[in-house]
C-alpha cells in the first residue's frame, strides 16, 4: 500500500469562496469534505462530491466543532455525548450526498481544533470513535498521539498523516493557526519525502520528531496550495498508491 495525498475541500460557504478545489482535485487521491459546521453548505457539499467523482477521488468526511465564524480553529468545551452527536450529524449529511452520486464514505478526519483536541484528550478521542462506530470507516490522525492509541484500541483502522504545509512543535504536535501563510513548495516536498523515507520531520525548534506518512495532507486554503500540491506530488510520486 502506497502513500495518498489528501486535501481539505468543499469549504466555501454561500457566496464566499475558499480554496481552489477545481485545480486541486486532479492532484490528490483523497478529499476531506467539510460538512457545514466550519465551512461548506448543502450546495457546496454536493458540488464537491460531484467534482471528486469526476476525478476518481475518494471522499471522506471532515467534521468540525460548531464554529463557522472561527472556521473550526477555536477550541470549545463540549461533552463526549454531545460531541459524538455533532460528528454523527455532519458525517450523515455527507453520506447522503455520496449516496446520491453512487459513492461510499472513505474515512473520517476531524477538522482543526477538534483534530488537535482528540490528539490529547481521551474523552474527545472516544467521542470521535463513538461516531465512527456507526460508519465503520478508517480514521485519519497523527502518529504517537491519542489518535493512534485510542482509535486503534477501539478497533478502528488508523491512517497516520503528515502535514506538508504546517509546522510541528518540538513535542510532535501541530501548530494550527487561524489563517495559513504561504509555504515554500520545495521545502514542503522535501519534508514530505523525508516523512515517507525516514518517518521524521524537523520541528520549529530543530528537533527531529516522528511522523506518519500513510497520507500527505496539503491544505486548500494555503495561499499557494496548488504549487505546494504539485511539488509534493512530484517528489513522492514513486511512493504514491496505485490507482484501483
Amino acid at each position: 500500500m502506497g502513500t495518498a495525498i489528501n486535501c481539505d475541500m468543499g469549504e466555501s460557504f454561500g457566496l464566499y469562496k475558499m480554496g481552489e478545489d477545481e485545480m486541486m482535485m486532479p492532484l490528490i487521491s483523497v478529499a476531506n469534505v467539510a460538512c457545514g459546521f466550519h465551512g461548506s453548505d448543502p450546495n457546496h457539499m454536493r458540488a464537491t462530491v460531484q467534482l471528486a467523482k469526476a476525478h476518481g477521488v475518494r471522499v471522506g468526511a471532515h467534521p468540525s466543532l460548531p464554529d463557522l465564524q472561527g472556521f473550526g480553529r477555536r477550541e470549545m468545551k463540549v461533552g463526549r455525548d454531545e460531541l459524538a452527536n455533532i460528528v454523527i450529524y455532519q458525517v450523515g449529511a455527507l453520506v447522503g450526498f455520496l449516496k446520491a452520486e453512487g459513492m461510499e464514505l472513505n474515512h473520517i478526519k476531524p477538522h482543526g481544533s477538534l483534530y488537535g483536541m482528540a490528539a490529547r484528550d481521551e474523552k474527545i478521542a472516544h467521542a470521535i470513535c463513538d461516531a465512527a462506530d456507526i460508519y465503520r470507516v478508517p480514521l485519519f490522525g497523527m502518529k504517537n498521539t491519542l489518535h493512534e492509541k485510542i482509535y486503534k484500541e477501539r478497533g478502528h483502522d488508523f491512517v497516520a498523516e503528515f502535514y506538508a504545509d504546517l509546522h510541528y512543535r518540538d513535542d510532535g504536535g501541530l501548530i494550527i493557526t487561524r489563517v495559513h501563510d504561504p509555504v515554500d513548495p520545495v521545502d514542503a516536498a522535501a519534508r514530505s519525502l523525508r516523512a515517507i523515507e525516514e518517518g521524521k520531520t524537523e520541528s520549529v525548534g530543530g528537533v527531529d520528531v516522528e511522523v506518519g506518512s500513510d497520507c500527505i495532507c496539503v491544505h486548500s486554503d494555503t495561499p499557494n496550495a496548488i504549487e505546494v500540491a504539485r511539488a509534493v506530488r512530484e517528489a513522492v510520486k514513486p511512493y504514491l498508491e496505485k490507482a484501483a
